[in-house]
């Protein structure tokens, strides 16, 4: 079959919405929404670059589409990525190389020098990537959990001394507190490519300003005052939740805090009408990975960062 690749229309909600529900299909245990997609073209960091191709077929549905741009905020100069994806009855007929083929050449015409992609791990995906010089390097892990029929404990009562939890929705006057936290905890994240401090109002953009993130779920832990903990909620506004970090301080590690967070979290989106939760680790991220089954969470899927050099 003969795909067009174009531009995605931000401007279309036909258009954003297609993309979006290719991305649903193929990755299921992600949350995406048309109107996040817009956004995100819209008002996102302006140092990445964010730009998103469609393959279209000739009756002018959407087959897949392909996000690409710069890492923002990388240490290292001259690295990107691409993330596509084709609707699970488009596959082998050519969309996803035409695609992958139009994302590498808009990142060479910005200067990218490496570029990275998540892969699936399944046989197919894998030799897909390979053949187009793709090799692999660190592995995420993808859980999911069914809400209505999870068997959450009960929040401590009372919590131990010093320790308060609250919704994030409490401190939108004054997010500063938490931008550190996040600060310090994404630091210690393992990855593929090391990235500096975001500045403050980035950070304040690209989190809270986006339209998937829900201060009303998001969960901070206090203790004596100071944010300790904290686990931010994305959701599409219909039955799906999306854990986007959740982390400890350095200081107050060891404590429990992080799960206490979560389990707040989840317990809302539940009491919300929320029906499943996600959450990805890198695979080498042992303690998050531990709290996340502790709470119920089973692995969904695996992922492989793959990388390229053009």
């Amino acid at each position: 079959m003969t795909f067009t690749v174009r531009s995605l229309r931000p401007d279309d909600p036909w258009d954003a919405e297609s993309c979006a529900a290719v991305r649903r299909a193929a990755i299921p245990y992600l949350v995406c929404t048309a109107e996040t997609l817009a956004w995100q073209l819209a008002h996102g960091a302006a140092g990445q670059r964010l730009h998103r191709f469609v393959a279209e077929r000739p009756d002018g549905t959407v087959a897949g589409c392909i996000e690409a741009g710069l890492v923002a905020g990388s240490t290292e100069p001259g690295q990107g990525f691409v993330h596509t994806a084709v609707a699970p009855g488009a596959t082998g007929r050519g969309a996803g190389s035409a695609l992958v083929a139009a994302g590498e050449a808009y990142l060479a015409g910005l200067g990218v020098r490496r570029v990275l992609s998540w892969v699936a791990d399944a046989e197919c995906a894998a030799r897909f990537a390979a053949h187009r010089g793709y090799a692999r390097s660190r592995q995420a892990r993808f859980l999911g959990l069914e809400l209505r029929r999870a068997a959450f404990p009960a929040l401590p009562d009372p919590l131990p001394a010093g320790v308060t939890l609250h919704r994030v929705a409490e401190f939108t006057h004054d997010l500063r507190p938490l931008y550190e936290a996040d600060t310090e905890c994404s630091a210690d994240e393992p990855g593929a490519v090391p990235v500096g401090r975001t500045r403050f109002p980035e950070w304040l953009r690209h989190n809270w300003q986006r339209p998937d993130w829900n201060a009303e779920l998001s969960s901070v832990v206090l203790v004596d005052g100071q944010v300790a903990a904290y686990s931010v909620a994305q959701t599409d506004g219909v039955d799906r939740y999306w854990s986007g970090m959740t982390g400890t301080r350095r200081a107050f590690r060891g404590r429990g805090l992080a799960r206490l967070a979560k389990l707040a979290a989840l317990r809302r989106a539940r009491a919300a009408g929320y029906a499943h939760a996600y959450t990805g680790n890198d695979a080498d991220n042992a303690p998050m990975l531990a709290v996340n089954r502790r709470l119920g969470y089973t692995e969904v899927a695996t992922e492989w960062r793959c990388v390229k050099r053009l």
